[in-house]
């Protein structure tokens, strides 16, 4: 039950009689009306549909990667958006070529394996080396056996292998690739997780550059099969590639609602629009990026303009190393403006949210009384609360630099959607309308509520804080192997 007490210009809310916080009483009509507007004349499937039909992937660097720049900076400029500007940004880029993949125990006599080259492995590579399984790939698997994968080529499992000690925790790929390359290897094959001969793309480098050996990706039940294979008799691989790396031009894309009374104070909200090449990657992250259009059509329409100024961004770059977020948080600390930076709100792959998510744990009352006003539009969403912190996404580069981060939590994918993470089968028809409608309207709301309030409690942290956040949250380990972690200890 929900019972609401007005006190001037401010409404408290109790649910089940308990106070939660405050939050102005306006934002009870502006809540319904985004609900309103979201559910009756959302765009967000409508145009992703339209641009998995006419732009095809979005690979930065690449002329269909131009193409959605371009799309998407005239799609906010149709909602009726006077301040829209290209960030560019010039980068090391890459993008495949040639790929062979063969095993067997005779290295006369191998055999042809499905595959797929990872991000950022050489410009040209032919090597053919005996195989050591390491397990799961992590740091311990290489402790545990030390020289085993010197000179030879890494198998390692893209997840946590069944029977894993209790407890144990992934690594990124990327690091995976890194205690790799670490510990000796000349190679790395990663088994996928997923089942169905699915293939993996990605990056396989934590810096975003070229990495030394190559990295390739091989299904999950030929990958099982040659593990097992490998554990009875010597195995060797021959990996021939050839792929294409160097300096490209990528554009964010970047819409701005000045606030009202707070104008230098800034929420960003953005997603990746850039995709891999295999699909389409209208999961991955088209259900977002295009969400986070959705929600600047939504302002728009209904001429929303909150205390403090907000920027939506279309990031580049996501797929290749955050190479987006991290050009936009650079030129932010360049022009010293990233103190005015108060929240990011990050969309990636979100669908179908039943609550909210932050970094900052003093956040916790702003964002609960915001979903429950959220809630009491509609009961499917249940006002989820969860705090904490994880990487490889573009609010990253934010959250390095001290800045709160936040987003949507309690959704998931549909369709079955998953097994096609950054592979050949993320494509426009796994994509649910009403998902999408969900994430927009839900996520407006957030964004609306925390550039509007009052007060935001999370703070900017100081470089001592945001090492102490990071540790409290287990990145140190996977930020040393990624050579962000920029402190001495």
């Amino acid at each position: 039950m929900i019972k609401k007490i007005t006190t001037g210009l401010t409404a408290i809310l109790l649910i089940n009689t308990v106070v939660i916080a405050q939050a102005k009483q306006e934002w009870n009509t502006i809540f319904k009306a985004i609900n309103d507007e979201v559910q009756q004349s959302s765009k967000a499937y409508s145009t992703l549909k339209e641009a998995t039909e006419t732009i095809g992937h979005r690979l930065t660097g690449s002329k269909n990667g131009e193409k959605a720049e371009a799309y998407a900076y005239n799609l906010l400029k149709s909602y009726g958006f006077k301040d829209v500007k290209y960030q560019p940004f010039e980068v090391e880029s890459w993008s495949r070529g040639t790929l062979s993949i063969q095993i067997g125990t005779d290295r006369s006599s191998l055999k042809e394996v499905k595959s797929v080259s990872l991000a950022h492995s050489p410009v040209a590579a032919d090597v053919t080396l005996e195989v050591a399984d390491m397990g799961n790939g992590l740091e311990e698997d290489y402790l545990a056996n030390p020289g085993k994968v010197t000179g030879k080529i890494a198998l390692v499992y893209l997840g946590v292998l069944p029977g894993s000690k209790q407890g144990t925790r992934s690594l990124h790929r990327s690091e995976k690739t890194a205690l790799a390359t670490k510990y000796g290897a000349k190679g790395i094959i990663i088994i996928n997780t997923a089942d169905g001969g699915i293939l993996l793309t990605g990056t396989a480098s934590v810096t975003g550059k070229l990495i030394p050996i190559p990295a390739v990706c091989i299904g999950k039940e030929d990958g099982m099969a040659f593990k097992a294979e490998v554990a009875k008799a010597t195995h060797y691989a021959h990996i021939k590639m050839t792929n294409f790396s160097g300096m490209i031009k990528a554009r964010n894309v970047i819409a701005t609602i000045k606030g009202k009374t707070l104008p230098n104070e800034k929420i960003v909200v953005g997603g990746h629009l850039d995709s891999w090449d295999l699909a389409t990657g209208a999961i991955d992250n088209g259900i977002g990026s295009f969400s986070v259009l959705d929600m600047a059509r939504t302002f728009k329409v209904l001429k929303l303009q909150p205390q403090r100024t907000i920027e939506f961004v279309m990031f580049m770059g996501e797929e290749e190393g955050l190479l987006g977020s991290k050009a936009y948080v650079e030129q932010a600390i360049k022009n010293k403006t990233i103190d005015q930076l108060r929240y990011m709100l990050n969309y990636d792959m979100t669908n179908d949210p039943k609550g909210y998510s932050t970094t900052a744990e003093e956040s916790k009352e702003l964002f609960q009384s915001i979903g429950a006003i959220a809630k009491s539009i509609d009961t499917s969403f249940t006002n989820l609360f969860r705090s904490g912190a994880g990487l490889h996404s573009d609010h990253q580069p934010f959250m390095l630099h001290g800045v709160p981060t936040g987003g949507a939590a309690g959704g998931r994918l549909p369709n079955n959607a998953g097994p096609c993470y950054h592979a050949d089968c993320d494509d426009f028809k796994l994509v649910d309308p009403q998902g999408m409608k969900n994430t927009v309207r839900f996520n407006a709301m957030l964004l609306y509520g925390i550039a509007d309030a009052d007060i935001i409690k999370a703070k900017h942290f100081t470089d001592a804080e945001t090492r102490e956040f990071l540790l409290k949250n287990n990145l140190k380990e996977p930020l040393k192997i990624a050579g962000e972690w920029r402190w001495e200890d």
